[in-house]
């Protein structure tokens, strides 16, 4: 059951933090296009990409 929850949860809230991350990624004035477009990809990766984008290139989803 924990599992399942996990699962639903990830579902719903990884798409709702790539879209976060896009808007901010989009309107950073400190990186360049081809790092816009590399964060834009990385944060694609499914539980992982948020995540990195926070805490490599101190990133935030709001």
């Amino acid at each position: 059951m924990k599992l399942l929850l996990e699962f639903a949860l990830a579902i719903v809230f990884h798409p709702v933090a790539v879209v976060l991350a896009w808007i901010n990624i989009a309107s950073r004035h400190d990186l360049d296009m081809v790092r816009k477009l590399i964060w834009a990809i990385v944060v694609l990766v499914w539980g992982i990409g948020p995540i990195l984008y926070i805490i490599v290139d101190d990133g935030q989803l709001w």
